[in-house]
């Protein structure tokens, strides 16, 4: 069995979860799911960064303590995942006892190593970043990110020798052995490495109270990135240099890290200097994705167009968000979204074409199962009309029913292509098309005249609609699983047992899996139309 791990930042526990922190959440959620589907044994992690100068000073202005702060704004992070159906298989907070001492055991060993050392650091401190910068990282000597300028800071701390990893970080990132994705993410890095000097980090703060002690010198605390990036292994439950065989070994190293590209340039540089520090092997990829614009402009607060998960799921539902997220744009670069950009999108694919698609074929099926004189409540208890024919067809129906085969394969194919090359928003082109073309066939076939005429292939054809259908909401399941559940449950199928252990995802998409005996059951409006 393949094994696949894949992490978001754990995000800093400044604000409430929103639109940028959703986005990379949900799509490791996709790409997670994808993974089970497949049958890989997957693990996937997510969490709360909680220490730091800023938290200390956003504790003190809301009159509490950093505890308190750090556990009321993680928890909303919790609410908003689960009720975004995020499948994380560990919430991971660095506040936790067991983190914090693994983090303790890391530095001392690379402090005994000679790799952290105590000195002077002077540079230009983002306290919004908590990240020292260079002139060249400035526009107009601000910070790209914050607005603000930077302060001159200089104080006693110890500083990890970055500088000494910096040759063999660089090789294997042009070997791809550290791959970063895409392409011009790690053209990016690469001349970041090559034009500009590598130069030890400071990895301790004398002034900030509440962080990690370091284990030697207690007056000073772990800088804030050194105590995140070991939640990679953390959470796996490694618990310091020492645990040489603990089962975190079953994971790492990580599959796939994934991010948005403010936080690139440090996961190119200090974490995988750091691993390289503790001997152990660094991810096999980082995958950077994009910004989104609002409208073309950059969301504020000021400028009152700050969209908020909440805001998304209160007016498209919880599947309707990770839908419109998903494909808002080319997954690993910039998107431009709004409200009326989401709603055009809302109606003409969720409304307009999975939700008809599945309430046009439902009514189809109840229609054909009356001519076949299956009576009864149709909306609970109608099977699907048998075939006429042999399952693969003969007669003027024979060449859909291996087209429908033949192309449900290919498209299988591309799906797992894409999604194994996390090509996100190319994967959801794959559904739409096995949806315009099922639309297609039913226009090209008119079920309704074949009912109304008893014509003998009417079976066979509802067969293909229905059959295609469940294919559709197996697709589907990464991306909206409520979703796909309540197709398979119209279908008569339980899509708890298609995710059983013991069932086997070939046999699951293969074509002709719909039992003939099935019963097929009515459900309500999966999405509304938004007007």
């Amino acid at each position: 069995m393949n094994k696949f791990y894949i992490t978001t930042p754990i995000y800093y526990v400044n604000a409430n979860p929103h639109i940028g922190h959703t986005y990379t959440t949900v799509a490791a959620d996709v790409l997670a799911r994808f993974h089970r589907l497949i049958g890989d044994k997957t693990f996937f992690l997510t969490g709360t960064d909680e220490h730091g100068a800023k938290i200390e000073e956003w504790a003190r202005d809301a009159g509490l303590k950093p505890q308190e702060f750090v556990d009321r704004v993680s928890a909303k992070f919790q609410f908003i995942w689960n009720e975004l159906n995020i499948s994380n298989d560990r919430f991971i907070r660095t506040t936790e006892s067991e983190h914090m001492r693994a983090v303790q055991n890391a530095l001392e060993f690379m402090y005994k190593k000679g790799d952290i050392y105590k000195g002077e650091y002077e540079g230009l401190y983002c306290r919004g970043c908590e990240q020292f910068k260079t002139e060249r990282d400035l526009i107009d000597g601000l910070c790209p990110d914050h607005k603000v300028a930077p302060e001159l800071m200089k104080e006693e701390c110890y500083m990890f020798k970055m500088s000494k990893y910096r040759d063999e970080i660089l090789k294997k990132i042009e070997k791809d052995e550290f791959k970063i994705l895409p392409a011009e993410r790690k053209n990016e890095i690469s001349s970041f490495y090559k034009n500009e000097k590598l130069e030890d980090v400071s990895f301790s703060r004398k002034n900030v109270k509440w962080g990690i002690p370091l284990p030697w010198d207690e007056t000073h605390t772990t800088y804030v990135w050194a105590d995140a990036f070991l939640n990679y292994l953390t959470g796996l439950g490694w618990t310091g240099p020492e645990d040489k065989n603990g089962s975190w070994r079953e994971y790492w190293p990580a599959d796939v890290h994934l991010m948005s590209k403010d936080i690139l340039r440090v996961h190119a540089t200090i974490w995988p200097a750091m691993l390289l520090s503790l001997g152990l092997g660094l991810p096999r990829e980082l995958f950077i994705h994009g910004f989104f614009l609002v409208d073309g402009q950059k969301m504020s607060k000021s400028l009152g167009n700050v969209i908020s998960p909440e805001d998304l799921m209160n007016r498209y539902g919880v599947d309707g968000t990770r839908y419109l997220l998903m494909s808002a744009t080319p997954f690993g670069h910039d998107g431009d979204i709004g409200w009326n950009k989401f709603d055009e999108k809302y109606n003409a694919d969720l409304a307009n074409g999975i939700g008809n698609l599945v309430a046009r074929s439902i009514t189809l099926a109840e229609k054909a199962s009356l001519i076949k004189g299956d009576r009864g409540d149709l909306t609970q208890n109608s099977k699907i009309p048998e075939a006429e024919q042999a399952r693969y067809g003969a007669g003027k129906t024979q060449n859909h029913n291996l087209k429908f085969k033949t192309e449900i394969e290919q498209s299988w194919k591309t799906y797992q292509e894409n999604l194994l090359e996390l090509k996100i928003d190319s994967a959801i082109d794959v559904i739409n098309k096995r949806i315009k073309f099922l639309d297609g066939y039913i226009t090209e076939m008119k079920p309704w005249e074949m009912i109304k005429n008893s014509n003998e292939n009417t079976g066979e054809v509802m067969y293909n609609v229905l059959e295609s259908l469940r294919h559709v909401a197996l697709m589907l399941w990464p991306f909206m699983p409520e979703t796909a559940e309540k197709i398979y449950e119209s279908l008569g199928l339980d899509m708890g047992k298609e995710m059983a252990e013991d069932k086997k995802f070939e046999d699951a998409i293969e074509w002709g899996g719909l039992s003939f005996e099935t019963k097929i059951k009515k459900g309500g409006v999966l999405f509304p139309r938004i007007f």
